[in-house]
C-alpha cells in the first residue's frame, strides 16, 4: 500500500492532533501515525484520569530550554484562554484547582474526542486527517518530501512532522524515537534527562525514609528555582509537586534546600522561647507539622533541652537549618517516573514561528520532542497545543 499526503504526523498525542487538526482545517491532506493501539494514551492518563489541559498563568517563565525565548512566539499566539475557549464549545466542564491549574470535570476521555473531532471538521474544509494506530514506523527518508515505511506499508509526505514525544513513562511506549530520527536529518539533541520526577536519597538522607507517606507544605529550592508546594517522604527519598518541580532544575551533585517553615521567620524560635519557655523542640515542632517529621527533624537539630535553657544562638542556627534544610539526592527515579523530559531536539535547529527545521525544509518538530520543558501544572500541555497550532498553521 503506498498513499500521499500533504504532511505526515508521527505520534497522536497531544502535539500531534493539535497539529493535525489545525492543518487539516485548512484544507491539507493529513497522515497521523500512532504506534499505541489508540490516540492519546499520555492524555488518558494525565491529572489522574481528569487531564490538566493548561494552565492560566502559562508564559515564557514557567518553560526550561537552553534558548529560554524559544518559546515565545507560539505560546503568544496560541494562549491557555484560546485552548479554554475551545474546550467550552465542545461544552466540556472544568475547574480550577491550586496555583491555576485547569481540569476536566468529568474525563480526560473528552480532551481527546475533542481533538479528534477537530481533526473530522477537516472535511467542512477541503482538507482530511487520517488518524491510523499501531503502526510501527520502520523507516524515514527523504523522497520527493518524506517517505514513510511502516508495518502496514509505505507512505509519502510533502512534510513530516516529529511529534512522538520524549522517553518518559516508556510503559506507555515513550522513546527517544524524535531523538534518533532528528539525528538521522542532521539536528542538534540537547541532552535529555528526567524531569517532572521523584528525587532518590542515600547517606544521612536515608533516615528520611522511616516516615515514607508523610508529606507537608513546604518550599523546594533548586538552583535559582523555589516552589512553594507540598513535599512528600518515600520509601525512595523524596517526591510530591514542591520536589518533582524542583528536579527539572537539579543536576547531580547539587543539593535540594527545603524551607520546613515557610510561613516562618528568622525569629521564630526565639519568639516561642519567650512565649512558653518549658516548650521542648519537638513540640513546637509538632505544632507545625505532621508529627513524624517534628520528630525526626528535631532528633537531628539536637536542642535537647526545654528552649527556655537553649541559648539564642542555638535556635538561631535550628531556625536557619530547618528554613534551609539541606537534601543531596543520589539521582533520580528515571525515565520510568518522570512526567516529562528536560532536553531534546535543540531549539536551534528549528524556527520559532513555524517549529520547522531551518536546514532541512519539510521537517518539523513539536511538544516534548523538543527543548521545551514545562512545570508541573498543565503547562507541558500547553506546549503540546501552542507548538502543533504553530506547526499546523505553517503546514
Amino acid at each position: 500500500m503506498s498513499d500521499s499526503y500533504d504532511a505526515i504526523i508521527l505520534g497522536a498525542g497531544a502535539a500531534g492532533l493539535m497539529c493535525a487538526a489545525r492543518a487539516g482545517q485548512r484544507g491539507r491532506r493529513v497522515l497521523v501515525l500512532e504506534k499505541a493501539d489508540r490516540p492519546g494514551k499520555k492524555i488518558l492518563i494525565s491529572g489522574g484520569g481528569r487531564c490538566n489541559f493548561t494552565n492560566i498563568g502559562a508564559g515564557p517563565a514557567n518553560y526550561l530550554s537552553a534558548n529560554p525565548h524559544f518559546a515565545k512566539s507560539a505560546l503568544a499566539r496560541y494562549t491557555a484562554g484560546d485552548f479554554l475557549e475551545l474546550v467550552e464549545s465542545y461544552d466540556i466542564a472544568w475547574h480550577e484547582k491550586t496555583l491555576g491549574q485547569l481540569f476536566c470535570d468529568g474525563s480526560a476521555k473528552q480532551i481527546v474526542a475533542m481533538l479528534l473531532a477537530e481533526c473530522e471538521k477537516a472535511s467542512e474544509f477541503g482538507g482530511e486527517v487520517i488518524v491510523r494506530c499501531n503502526e510501527d514506523v520502520q523507516t524515514v527518508d527523504q523522497e520527493d518530501g518524506f517517505r514513510v515505511v511502516t508495518n502496514s506499508g509505505t507512505h509519502h509526505g510533502a512534510t513530516i512532522v516529529l511529534a512522538t514525544g520524549g522517553p518518559s513513562i516508556p510503559k506507555m511506549g515513550a522513546s527517544g524515537f524524535a531523538y534518533d530520527l532528528a539525528r538521522k536529518f542532521g539536528l542538534k539533541i540537547v541532552e535529555p534527562r528526567p524531569a517532572l520526577v521523584p528525587l532518590t536519597l542515600g547517606g544521612e538522607g536515608v533516615l528520611f525514609r522511616e516516615i515514607s507517606g508523610v508529606s507537608a507544605p513546604v518550599v523546594a529550592r533548586a538552583g535559582k528555582a523555589s516552589f512553594p508546594e507540598a513535599a512528600l517522604f518515600t520509601h525512595r527519598g523524596l517526591s510530591g509537586p514542591a520536589i518533582l518541580q524542583a528536579s527539572s532544575y537539579w543536576k547531580p551533585g547539587d543539593p535540594v534546600l527545603i524551607d520546613f517553615l515557610p510561613g516562618r521567620d528568622a525569629d521564630w524560635l526565639l519568639e516561642r522561647k519567650r512565649e512558653t519557655p518549658q516548650a521542648t523542640m519537638r513540640s513546637v515542632l509538632r505544632d507545625e507539622l505532621p508529627d513524624r517529621l517534628a520528630d525526626i527533624l528535631s532528633e537531628k537539630l539536637g536542642v535537647q533541652s526545654d528552649l527556655g535553657n537553649a541559648s539564642d544562638k542555638a535556635l538561631r542556627i535550628a531556625n536557619e537549618r530547618l528554613k534551609r534544610w539541606e537534601f543531596r539526592p543520589n539521582g533520580t527515579e528515571g525515565f520510568a517516573k518522570a512526567e516529562v523530559t528536560v532536553g531534546g531536539i535543540s531549539t536551534n535547529e528549528l524556527s520559532s514561528k513555524t517549529m520547522e527545521a531551518k536546514n532541512v525544509p519539510g521537517l518539523y518538530a513539536i511538544g516534548e520532542a523538543v527543548d521545551v520543558t514545562g512545570w508541573l501544572g498543565g503547562y507541558n500541555f500547553q506546549w503540546a497545543w501552542a507548538s502543533g497550532v504553530a506547526a499546523g498553521e505553517a503546514l
